[in-house]
């Protein structure tokens, strides 16, 4: 049966269905998760911004070294598609040097996604601060983890996994495939931030509209650069701002939303 269809036709299926299951493994999964999220908290009664998105939370309160395990745990398994995603580019003869990820670079990198993480960063709050204030964004809380030594590693480890799972995947890897597959340009970058806005859609409208706005410039940035080590620093950058920073002013600030 195979030998009845075009090499190239096999090859574009095989393409389609690696693509699926990789995202179905990781942020195609958070996505639907995330939609299901959204829809309870639209049906529950109150506004969404007196409902909390919650963050980095403790899986043993009390425990502190078995929640350290779990906390470990969960960021080494969510790092899985990453390498499956290294190793089916290793596969096709590249490697992930192919969408710039690798030690190459390392100064450009850094500078660059230190710099794009200064401008998003108080663009995203803000626009953050607003869509909560019009009820169009849950309470972000992005960490309730207890008072231990190893809160502030755990959190920096969390903003780093999120930022490599991410933009490997979401930006080097579906871009790369939905060129191998034919799409145009403008569908590709549609698909890619349209998929960041619904993985955070648990956050809300809110958080929807302003993932999909960074994932049309983290897009544009990749194309111009060739490289997501300059967006995997700046999202980890944002992250850790984010997550340390709550930490830090969550309850002693009066405009920092809290529930």
């Amino acid at each position: 049966m195979a030998d009845s269809f075009p090499q190239e036709a096999v090859s574009r299926g095989n393409l389609r269905s690696e693509t699926v299951l990789v995202l179905a493994l990781s942020l195609g999964a958070s996505a639907v998760s995330s939609l299901i999220s959204f829809v309870g908290s639209l049906t529950k009664p109150g506004g969404l911004q007196d409902q909390a998105a919650k963050l980095n939370g403790s899986y043993a309160p009390d425990r502190p070294w078995l929640d350290l395990s779990w906390q470990m745990f969960g960021i080494a398994t969510a790092l899985v598609p990453v390498a499956l995603v290294a190793h089916l580019l290793i596969r096709e003869g590249t490697g992930l040097r192919a969408i710039g990820f690798d030690r190459a670079r390392p100064w450009f990198d850094l500078g660059r996604g230190t710099l794009v993480a200064a401008g998003i960063g108080s663009a995203g709050l803000a626009f953050y601060l607003v869509a909560h204030a019009t009820g169009f964004s849950l309470t972000v809380v992005p960490e309730s983890l207890p008072e231990v030594w190893w809160k502030f590693p755990v959190l920096i480890l969390s903003a780093i996994q999120n930022s490599v799972v991410e933009e490997v995947i979401v930006v080097g890897y579906l871009l790369r495939r939905l060129g191998q597959l034919g799409w145009t340009p403008m569908a590709a970058l549609v698909a890619s931030s349209v998929l960041r806005g619904s993985y955070h859609l648990y956050q809300g409208i809110g958080g929807f509209i302003g993932n999909v706005v960074m994932g049309v410039v983290f897009v544009l940035l990749y194309r111009r650069w060739g490289r997501v080590g300059p967006l995997v620093v700046a999202h980890a950058l944002l992250d850790i701002g984010a997550f340390v920073g709550y930490a830090l002013l969550a309850g002693r600030v009066d405009w920092l939303p809290t529930l």
